[in-house]
This record gives C-alpha cells, sequence and structure tokens, in this order.
C-alpha cells in the first residue's frame, strides 16, 4: 500500500465536524466503547406532549465514505419521557446542518435547553450496491417466497 492510499484509507475513517455557530457543540462519546456520539441542541425549544419538532444543532458532520450517520435515540430519553427521533440518515455527501426530529409520545411538554443532549449519531457500514434489473424467471426461490408480515411466525 502506497503512503497516499495509506493515507485516503486514514481520512476516511474520521467523523468531520464543522461547528456553524458559537451555539453548536462537538459530539461526544459518554465512554469510550460508546457506539453512538451525543448530539448537542443548539437551542431551547419545546417537544408538545403527543407531538413533535425538529431541533437545530448548528453541527455539520462529514461521515467516512463508506459509512452513513444514523441519528437515534438517547436511551435515557427514550425511557424517562418518550422522545423518539425520526428521519435520522446523514449521507457522505450532505453537507447541511443536522437537524434533529424529535416526537414525544409523552403525556406531558419536553423542555428543551441548548446544550441538552438530544440525540446520537451512529456511524454504520453501507453496501453502494449496483442495481440490475432481473426477470421474473431470475428470482431464485426460498422457503419463505412472498410471505410478507407475520409469515415467519405465529407472534
Amino acid at each position: 500500500m502506497t503512503d497516499q492510499e495509506s493515507k485516503r484509507i486514514k481520512q476516511s475513517e474520521q467523523l468531520k465536524v464543522f461547528l456553524r455557530s458559537e451555539k453548536a457543540k462537538t459530539p461526544t462519546r459518554g465512554s469510550p466503547l460508546s457506539a453512538g456520539y451525543d448530539i448537542y441542541s443548539a437551542e431551547q425549544t419545546i417537544i408538545p406532549a403527543k407531538g413533535q419538532a425538529v431541533v437545530s444543532t448548528d453541527l455539520t458532520v462529514i461521515v467516512p465514505i463508506g459509512t452513513y450517520g444514523r441519528v437515534a435515540p438517547r436511551s435515557g430519553l427514550a425511557v424517562k419521557h418518550g422522545i423518539q427521533t425520526g428521519a435520522g440518515v446523514i449521507d457522505a455527501d450532505y453537507r447541511g446542518e443536522v437537524r434533529v426530529l424529535l416526537f414525544n409520545h409523552g403525556d406531558k411538554d419536553f423542555q428543551i435547553e441548548a446544550g441538552d443532549r438530544i440525540a446520537q449519531l451512529v456511524l454504520e457500514k453501507i453496501v453502494l450496491a449496483d442495481i440490475i434489473a432481473i426477470t421474473r424467471e431470475e428470482l431464485d426461490a426460498t422457503e419463505r417466497g412472498e410471505g410478507g408480515f407475520g409469515s415467519t411466525g405465529k407472534n
């Protein structure tokens, strides 16, 4: 492997972060083996009971090529307050602000302060597969076949 190839591979393993304002905070990991990077709110807002809101982070991230960033819920917020995330995919070529869609499944409004941890960013490997159109005859047979929801068990 050449030095240039080694450098390119090493660079591709970096999560690059751009703080768009003084309100933005660099993502952190709760422990050395944490899978996710905590993402912080850049604003004060309320997620209404049984409602939703989009929360600003004032953050841009560049995920390594061959991965995408999945915006996932924080388990503590989910268990204690019913807060979940939605619409959370960050592609390797996205350069806009990371904004977090939060759903409040609880019965009380949920207050968020600037600097609160609101979600986590998990980097997941992907396969960028070529698409090949096939005919009906080229579909291989499986035991499951075309069975859909609930077709593999009784529960």
